[in-house]
């Protein structure tokens, strides 16, 4: 089989205004950016057709090195909604130069089932992520400008919140001191970077409802507080205005095409580990707006990009999904099972039995959401009939519906069982009301503790003085009642990387408490999950390299 990036070179683009006009899109409300990529203005959603659409969450089992195929599942799904002739988009984020240069290689799904242009998708893009990084660096030198420029009259801040932001992975600069040098090269102070996905401007831009809400949100970013214990904000800085315009282009959702020439919009990319995890509210309305049938995903296990995705995205944009797809794999759950990732392609039956329990505690999850579950098996060739026949009965054995996902292989044609499944159960059983795990006027601690409990199976929860005081801060500002982030590792439902399967009854430690006020999310930090990651000991860039003209290593 050709490389993803073969593919994608050999597929024949429509140019991005024959895909607008393909779903209803006017071509004088397209804004090119080059021939097959454009965004489109969030003042064409119309909120009555939001609500008639039929929204799917994709998400999955708990993540493992070797793979889930989120993404791919989620393209294939709209790839195969449309061979059964239905109006079907895919809502995606966008994909980090972290990961792409590091560990993964690219995000833009695999094999035949792919957004496109790929290559720059996980490049450049339509420059968002550029506008994130510079918009929070920004606030960043203007917050030590106006710290060096008034410290002659006595002003200072006895804790600076604020960090800066880099979308690379680089460990080196998780801890760091600025202003070295002469006085006039600024104040000496201990700072850091947070990789771009993590950063607060990252997550109002997919939270906004529009540029007024963007800038509002700017305004009441916490910066520090005072000596006098009062917070300081971009507000008081008074350059919100300057940093919503670093952003009112990027706040247009992306329209680009699919391996079959569907129609997908991918905007934002927050980290479902380090943050929400979701693609923008504004591009999932614009698709939900112009398909009847909208297929979006969550990041990494159900337990964080699913949980984040009702409990924050669902509560703020009172969005909700018609059917959850979790999506599994031979391979995945072989590791929960205790299989090393040296022999999950050889078959293992007792692997994979073991490994089911991670998938039914999720199943569990997802349905005290009120959410109706299916799930989507996406095959690998290394897996057997043998393998696929007990999933499929165990899945039986639970009443939940079970199809296998080939899009990979075979584009739409090979996700056709999947779609008629999520029609069919969409049209027999669809979702009930969501059932947010906590409630707003809940405490910080409580609704840290419902989601640690309830749905990772912690019995313990334990929080350092660092966290405790924080929490203090938040609640004297008066904004406990914002929804809360919990940032952890992705490979387990504890903060433990290294324990799989479905843990429970473990101490669950929160480290910190990041408060996102313009966000307006408490995001906890649990174990020892870092908002800079580091890059493999053999990263994905020593891959990529540009042969006769063109990108190779891509994925």
């Amino acid at each position: 089989m050709k490389s993803d990036i073969e593919i994608a070179r050999g597929t024949e683009l429509k140019k991005i205004k024959q895909v607008a006009e393909s779903i209803g899109i006017p071509r004088e409300e397209v804004e090119n950016y080059g021939r097959y990529i454009a965004k489109i203005p969030e003042h064409l959603i119309d909120e009555e057709k939001v609500k008639q659409s039929n929204l799917i969450l994709v998400t999955a089992i708990t993540a493992t090195k070797a793979g889930i195929g989120k993404t791919t599942v989620s393209i294939g799904l709209a790839l195969g909604l449309n061979k059964i002739g239905k109006k079907a988009i895919v809502a995606l984020r966008e994909p980090s130069l972290g990961p792409c240069f590091g560990m993964k290689g690219g995000a833009a799904g695999g094999g035949y089932a792919q957004v496109l242009p790929m290559d720059k998708i996980n490049l450049h893009f339509t420059g968002d992520f550029h506008a994130i990084t510079s918009a929070h660096n920004m606030i960043s030198a203007l917050l030590d400008n106006y710290l060096y420029q008034n410290q002659a009259n006595g002003f200072g801040l006895k804790e600076i919140l604020w960090r800066r932001v880099l979308d690379v992975n680089d460990r080196s600069l998780r801890n760091i001191v600025t202003g070295l040098g002469a006085k006039t090269d600024g104040i000496t102070m201990q700072s850091g970077f947070d990789i771009t996905p993590a950063s607060e401007i990252m997550a109002i831009l997919c939270l906004a409802s529009d540029i007024e809400d963007l800038r509002r949100r700017i305004e009441n970013i916490l910066l520090g507080f005072t000596y006098d214990g009062k917070p300081f904000t971009v507000k008081d800085l008074g350059i919100a205005g300057a940093i919503t315009v670093l952003l009112k282009d990027a706040i247009h959702p992306n329209l680009v095409q699919t391996t079959e020439n569907t129609a997908a919009f991918v905007h934002g990319g927050p980290f479902a580990n380090i943050a929400h995890g979701c693609n923008s509210i504004l591009a999932t309305k614009m698709a939900m707006t112009f398909g009847d049938y909208v297929v979006t995903e969550a990041g990494f296990g159900a337990d964080l990009g699913a949980e984040k995705f009702y409990n924050i995205k669902c509560r703020k944009s009172g969005i909700q999904p018609r059917l959850t797809v979790i999506v599994a794999t031979a391979q995945g759950l072989k590791m929960h099972g205790g299989v090393s990732l040296d022999r999950i392609k050889e078959p293992n039956i007792e692997g994979l039995k073991e490994g089911l329990r991670n998938l039914d505690k999720h199943i569990r999850n997802l349905r005290s959401f009120g959410q109706t579950v299916i799930v989507a098996f996406n095959k690998f060739a290394s897996d057997t009939n043998e393998e696929i026949e007990i999933l499929r009965q165990h899945c039986k054995k639970l009443e939940v519906g079970f199809a296998i996902n080939n899009a990979f292989s075979e584009g739409g044609e090979g996700a056709i069982d999947l779609a008629n499944l999520v029609v069919e159960t969409i049209e027999k059983k669809g979702s009930s009301p969501l059932q947010f795990t906590y409630n707003d006027e809940d405490s910080i601690e409580q609704k840290i503790e419902k989601v640690a409990i309830g749905i990772y199976g912690a019995s313990v929860i334990t929080y350092s003085t660092i966290a405790r005081k924080k929490i203090k801060l938040a609640e004297e500002m008066g904004i406990a009642h914002y929804p809360v982030c919990i940032a952890k590792t992705q490979y387990s439902f504890s903060a433990d990387p290294k324990i799989y399967g479905a843990v429970n009854n473990f101490e669950f430690h929160i480290k910190d408490i990041v408060i996102n006020n313009g966000a307006e999310m408490i995001v906890a930090i649990a174990g020892e999950i870092m908002r800079m990651p580091g890059l493999p000991k053999e990263p994905q860039a020593k891959h990529i390299d540009i042969v006769n003209g063109e990108i190779d290593g891509l994925s």
